[in-house]
């Protein structure tokens, strides 16, 4: 199948989904998560209709940026786990950085931002399942809590809610509890009102489970395989 048809597919399958737990699918983004793939790839997206892309690493995306810069209503976020070093980079390149996770970032991202005469859209990641080999900051932490009481002070960064990537299970249905979680943890937040910090996204799900994440909350889902397919692999050196 064509990205057209694949995007349109997923679509469906969104909409579904949306309807099943009475939303409408509208309160849905489809992000499409462009890592490894090509510019010309990303531009039949785009004429397909997709106006979001999610990239993982900075140093990617800055050697295809100038092949897809002309593509108009574009928003390009960073989903991957961003380096201190490179917030300079990641603030030019990116129209948001979805993955925050400590205080040390933010001050990095906001300073950036501030110097770039621009506000940057943020997503603050939780770890939900705990996971050692992945990024985000962890559920009910000192860490959390000193991020939403510095907020205040980051004029630069537009703190719009919560991203997760949970414990990756074979069945799709394994994933509702973290993503359940995520949404009790954005709840929690939104009733304390917290000056400077957003709830409305709630960015979870991937092409395996975002059935599950729309039913659970989800207002963006971060797709790749479904809509540009399979990653290539590295292939083993010849000896």
């Amino acid at each position: 199948m064509s990205i057209a048809e694949n995007i349109g597919q997923v679509g469906e399958r969104i909409a579904s989904a949306a309807r099943r737990v009475f939303r409408s699918p509208d309160e849905i983004t489809l992000m499409g998560v462009t890592k490894t793939f090509p510019a010309e790839r990303i531009r039949e997206a785009h004429a397909a209709g997709l106006r979001v892309f999610g990239e993982n690493r900075v140093q990617e995306f800055a050697g295809k940026a100038d092949a897809v810069r002309n593509l108009p209503d574009t928003e390009w976020h960073l989903i991957g786990h961003l380096q201190t070093n490179k917030a300079a980079k990641a603030t030019e390149l990116f129209d948001a950085v979805d993955s925050v996770d400590s205080v040390r970032m933010a001050e990095k991202l906001n300073a950036s931002a501030q110097s770039a005469g621009k506000i940057l859209s943020v997503l603050l990641e939780i770890n939900v399942g705990g996971e050692k080999a992945k990024s985000g900051v962890a559920p009910n932490s000192d860490e959390l809590e000193q991020i939403l009481q510095c907020a205040p002070r980051w004029r630069n960064l537009n703190i719009q809610g919560l991203m997760t990537v949970p414990p990756y299970t074979e069945d799709p249905d394994g994933s509702r509890p973290y993503f359940r979680q995520l949404r009790q943890i954005r709840d929690s937040m939104a009733a304390r009102n917290l000056p400077q910090v957003g709830t409305a996204v709630l960015s979870m799900g991937m092409s395996h489970d975002f059935e599950i994440a729309i039913e659970e909350g989800a207002t963006c889902v971060r797709v790749g395989t479904a809509i540009f397919g399979e990653r290539a692999r590295a292939q083993p050196q010849r000896m």
